[in-house]
């Protein structure tokens, strides 16, 4: 594409003005008369055609009607046509009525659309294909002006394709504000290739439109490639430059030194960057306090610093200051906001803790501990409840027997002096202490060069005498005394002393604390008599020191407590012991095992220990060897011919000192190949019962014995009442409720049903009643509730039933036949008609 070109240049600078000049007029001067557009000759639907300036003709209109219904207005004077719309005449107009409710007034704009037809030139037959021309289009640099005032639509520039000048061309765009989202913000007349925009642009939403023009012919054909046509927005300086917070919060310890870094402020502007809409200017434009001026801010960083060192939280513990931020580099006519940035001064150690008398006076009884007896106050102007304001108190002289402490009340900061060891009359009536005192925190370096860092005062404490008590010094004494020593043997005790007279004279001794109760104390002298045997090695912890606890008392009823320790010497009175009962050795795995022997007495009593086979026995001997493996244990050997069998072995055992004794060992001489296989069968022969045992065992048999008793009675007793004669029922069905065997069960003599078929044990067919034997045959009585029945007679043969081995049993191998049943079961059915008829 290309401009229409002019002569000169000053010729082409004063058309376009002349143009722009006429275009305005056209919507300002005659708005109330007359607008012209000039539009394609065929309009599309909600497409805009232009805009009229409505509050020029007439500000206060309520009412806005167009004449033409093909057509609607909007509140801001866009025309849009309401269907499409084609001009078939190269003019026409329609009027826009405005009125005004209230005023009564009424007037009208004109509104006329203009069409230019276009001359087709017609093509030649060679022409028929289109050719390149010399001449390409290329896109025209093009802008537009943010939040531009119009009027709209806003002509931007006209786009011309080299092939106009031998073909009719038709231009078109498209693109994000043509035909894609946002819709319709520019557009371009088809015949003449008028690029339009249609409102006002914001840069920050849309920066740059990226359309493309098409250029084509009559019928369809492309004249020319389509062509990029990139519109910029020019930016304005329409948005205030905002800090980032509206409050900021510092913080700066008092007394920084001159430059010391308080914080940054920070602001940020949506205008373009990098320009001069966004260069930004910080500065101070209030502090509070005003005076002195401490603080300062880089106008490029933003970064407040302090220009001053006198900066006392005492005196002002908090800055408030309002920030500035203006664009345009700071220059007067740039946009500004502020912010408001709040410095907190923290506290330092600048101020030391203060006495506020020099000298003190307290007193204490003798003898007393554990007590609070002066509250030393101090004063300090840091911050309360921290570590700068917080005392730290020291005895710095006269403690040198650690009888007092000084700590700090956390809630008043006051020192407390505090005796914690008895003070004695008779040896310190007065002693004087030098407190000092500092903070926590180390005080600042400024300070502590300027002013001493501890207050020191002095304390003087007087000690009231005091009837003392008798003193049990040392707390801990000692006694030796052999073990096994004889019972009523003596050995000193514990000796206290009083103070007053510095001997032993009145006091009385009271025994408190005895673990084994081993010894009785004498009341007047404190000597203590052997009541028990001594055994050292019964004591736990095995340390030979056995404590007793002795009170001595005054006549004035005060005591003291002191510790007797007694140690207990040890005699060989304890021979070595075997520690096995029991071993097993698996044959022939196993050609040996070891035997170990402990000794509780000590060391000097104890190993290296001797082994040896105590029996003289030759089987013993030829059997079993023992040889020595180390000073505790021992090593029994077997020979090779030995039988599988428990053997009992003699071993003795011998200490350093001559003290022996003889142990008998279980040796289990086992085929096997771990000892865990062999069964213990020597341990369980050893097994027996105790007395309520074997009582319970013969209670039981007794019981047993009075239930089979009473079971027998009552079947002769039964048997002797049937004297009816046996009635056979020939032909009579007789209610029996009794329900023969099945083929497939057999009853065996004991009282049990089996099945046959697969010799396992199916149940029991009743509760086993008494049995009795004649001659060769056995009655079983078998009972069901409160009935009786005879069982099958057996003769000869044997029962047996095993339930202990998988349910084999063996049975009896008779069978009964219907006719057996029968005989056996009809004359008892008449007993129990008859008994039921009796009852």
């Amino acid at each position: 594409m290309a401009v229409p070109e002019f002569r000169s240049p000053q010729c082409r600078a004063l058309c376009t003005t002349l143009l722009l000049t006429l275009w305005v007029f056209s919507f300002v001067g005659e708005a109330c008369k007359e607008v012209t557009f000039h539009v394609p000759s065929t309009l599309e639907a909600d497409k805009i055609i232009g805009r009229v300036s409505l509050k020029e003709c007439l500000s206060s209109a309520d009412g806005i009607m167009p004449s033409d219904p093909d057509f609607r207005v909007l509140d801001d004077g866009s025309v849009y046509p309401t269907r499409a719309v084609v001009l078939s005449d190269e003019k026409r107009s329609f009027t826009i009525q405005l009125s005004d409710s209230k005023m009564q007034t009424q007037k009208e704009i004109t509104v006329i659309l203009e069409h230019k037809k276009k001359v087709l030139k017609k093509r030649h037959t060679k022409e028929t294909v289109l050719r390149r021309s010399k001449r390409r289009w290329a896109p025209i640099p093009c802008s537009m002006q943010e939040n531009s005032l119009g009027p709209f639509p806003l002509f931007l520039q006209q786009v011309q394709s080299d092939a106009e000048q031998n073909y009719t061309i038709f231009y078109s765009i498209s693109g994000r504000g043509a035909d894609q989202e946002p819709l319709n913000w520019f557009f371009i007349e088809r015949d003449t290739g008028n690029l339009y925009c249609t409102r006002p642009v914001d840069r920050e939403e849309y920066d740059v439109f990226d359309l493309i023009a098409y250029a084509s012919t009559a019928d369809g054909y492309s004249a020319d490639l389509p062509l990029p046509l990139p519109i910029k927005i020019e930016d304005e300086n329409d948005n205030y430059p905002l800090f980032t917070e509206e409050v900021y919060a510092f913080e700066v310890p008092e007394g920084s030194r001159f430059g010391t870094i308080v914080g940054t402020v920070c602001a940020t502007d949506k205008d373009e960057p990098d320009t001069m809409h966004t260069r930004l200017k910080y500065s101070i434009l209030e502090q509070t306090p005003p005076s002195p001026g401490l603080f300062s801010v880089h106008p490029d960083t933003g970064v407040i610093t302090t220009v001053s060192h006198y900066m006392d939280r005492e005196v002002v513990d908090k800055y408030k200051l309002i920030m500035k931020v203006q664009d345009m580099n700071g220059q007067f006519f740039g946009l500004i906001s502020t912010s408001t940035c709040i410095i907190t001064v923290q506290d330092s150690n600048d101020n030391a803790p203060t006495f506020r008398q020099n000298t003190y006076e307290t007193a204490v009884e003798e003898n007393t501990y554990n007590v609070e007896i002066l509250r030393i106050p101090v004063d300090d102007k840091d911050m309360i409840n921290s570590a700068n304001w917080k005392a730290n108190f020291t005895i710095l002289k006269g403690n040198e027997n650690g009888w007092f402490k000084i700590t700090t009340d956390p809630m008043t900061n006051e020192g407390l002096l505090c005796v914690v060891k008895p003070l004695d009359y008779e040896e310190n009536r007065q002693v004087t202490l030098e407190i000092g005192v500092n903070n926590e925190a180390p005080f600042i370096k400024d300070v502590a060069n300027r002013i001493p860092t501890m207050n020191r005062a002095m304390v003087t404490v007087h000690v009231k005498d005091q009837n003392e008590g008798p003193e049990c010094k040392p707390p801990e004494q000692y006694v030796r005394i052999k073990e096994n020593s004889a019972v009523g043997s003596k050995i000193n005790g514990y000796k206290a002393y009083d103070p007053e007279t510095k001997n032993s004279n009145g006091l009385r001794y009271k025994k408190l604390q005895d673990p084994k109760d081993w010894v009785s104390i004498e009341e007047v002298s404190g000597l203590l008599t052997i009541s028990k045997t001594l055994d050292r090695e019964i004591m736990a912890p095995r340390n030979d020191m056995y404590n007793i606890t002795v009170m001595a008392i005054d006549q004035e009823g005060k005591s003291c407590t002191g510790t007797l320790a007694v140690n207990i010497e040890d005699v060989n009175d304890n021979a070595p012991e075997i520690i096995q009962d029991y071993i097993v050795i698996c044959k022939p795995k196993m050609g040996y095992t070891d035997i170990s022997a402990v000794d509780p007495d000590e060391p000097i009593h104890g190993p290296p220990f001797q082994f040896n086979l105590a029996n003289t026995s030759p089987e013993v001997n030829r059997i079993w060897t023992l040889n020595q493996v180390n000073d505790t244990a021992a090593r029994l050997s077997y020979q090779k011919t030995a039988d599988v069998q428990i053997y009992n072995v003699p071993v003795t055992v011998k200490d350093r000192a001559g003290k022996s004794a003889t142990k008998m060992l279980r040796v289990n001489l086992c085929d096997c190949t771990h000892p865990s296989q062999c069964p213990l069968r020597s341990r369980s022969a050893g097994i027996t019962l105790g007395k309520w045992a074997i009582l319970a065992i013969l209670l039981g048999i007794a019981l047993l014995f009075s239930v089979l008793l009473t079971l027998v009675c009552g079947v002769v007793t039964a048997r002797k009442g049937k004297h009816f004669p046996e009635d056979l029922a020939q032909q009579n069905l007789i209610i029996s409720n009794t329900e023969a065997p099945g083929d497939d069960r057999v009853c065996s003599a004991n009282g049990f049903t089996t099945h046959t078929a697969n010799n396992s044990s199916q149940g029991f067919c009743g509760t086993m009643g008494s049995g009795m034997r004649n001659g060769g045959q056995e009655t079983i009585e078998m009972m069901k509730g409160h009935q009786t029945l005879d069982s099958c007679r057996v003769a000869g043969h044997h029962h047996t039933l095993d339930s202990g081995r998988g349910g084999h049993m063996d049975t009896d191998n008779c069978r009964y036949t219907y006719s057996e049943w029968h005989s056996f079961t009809q004359p008892r059915l008449g007993e129990d008609s008859i008994r039921g008829h009796t009852d």
